[in-house]
């Protein structure tokens, strides 16, 4: 069974890098991402990542250390429930947050098999960008591309939209535009890129798109929509509806994934 430790002093070190991390949006100075809730815990284990330590409010230190009784190598730290607070990025903290080593992926493993690739350009949400890898892992998706000025994936506030999709999609993250663009034409990836209707007479509707071929999605910015390098060489198609003209970038996201999904189940 780990041995428990106890820290009291917001001082310490260790918490000074994991507050650093979650403020910032990334990963600490040693590059593990930090995953609060129980469930990313249980998440990041059942994916056969490498847990580097457990942070545990005093109030739940017994369920905190039954999820890693059995294993060998994991720190557990004890803090006081008001320090453990301060800490928490939440409001509603479950009291409970991983260190987490994420896996490193190669370009190939996106374009694995027939590639329906999401690319995230310019998106600022991080629930938004969680939530799309969400939906990503849920209707097949062969991997994820963050570009330049995306939100960070290990944002902690990405990884529990995800609720541990990250774990397990492929994804590159910092990608330029342009190599971009140069790989998924080299993967013979036809880019749809989400636009409102109103963009132009050009744009296609989704039911009108063969999404059965190798594909890549690209959903634009909250505010700017898809960038120009990708938008030139995209296809662009839009989302039939009543009423509105744009949906949320993660419901739109959620959409064309299924949708891709669907007509691929079709075609099997």
């Amino acid at each position: 069974m780990p041995k428990a430790q106890t820290i009291t002093s917001a001082a310490n070190p260790l918490l000074k890098d994991v507050r650093r991390a979650i403020v910032r949006g990334g990963l600490t100075a040693e590059g593990w991402s930090v995953a609060e809730t129980f469930h990313l815990l249980e998440e990041a284990l059942r994916s056969d990542c490498q847990v580097m330590t457990v942070l545990a409010a005093e109030s739940v230190r017994s369920a905190a250390v039954a999820h890693v009784r059995r294993l060998a190598g994991i720190q557990v730290v004890i803090l006081p429930d008001a320090l453990f607070q301060r800490l928490s990025g939440t409001e509603s903290s479950q009291g409970v947050m991983a260190l987490v080593k994420p896996p490193v992926w190669s370009l190939e493993q996106l374009f694995r098999g027939r590639p329906l690739v999401v690319i995230l350009d310019g998106l600022q949400d991080p629930g938004n960008a969680g939530t799309i890898i969400r939906a990503a892992e849920a209707f097949g998706a062969t991997g994820a591309l963050f570009l330049k000025g995306t939100v960070s994936p290990y944002n902690p506030k990405a990884l529990r939209a995800s609720a541990g999709s990250l774990f397990r999609v492929p994804f590159l993250m910092g990608v330029d535009p342009a190599l971009a663009r140069a790989a998924l034409q080299q993967n013979r990836v036809e880019l749809y890129a989400g636009v409102p209707a109103r963009a132009g007479s050009r744009v296609r509707s989704l039911s009108d798109v063969d999404l059965t071929g190798g594909c890549g999605l690209v959903i634009g910015s909250e505010a700017h929509g898809v960038g120009g390098e990708l938008r030139s060489a995209a296809t662009d198609i839009s989302i039939p509806t009543v009423g509105v003209e744009s949906l949320n970038a993660a419901v739109a996201a959620g959409i064309l994934l299924y949708e891709a999904r669907r007509q691929r189940a079709l075609r099997a």
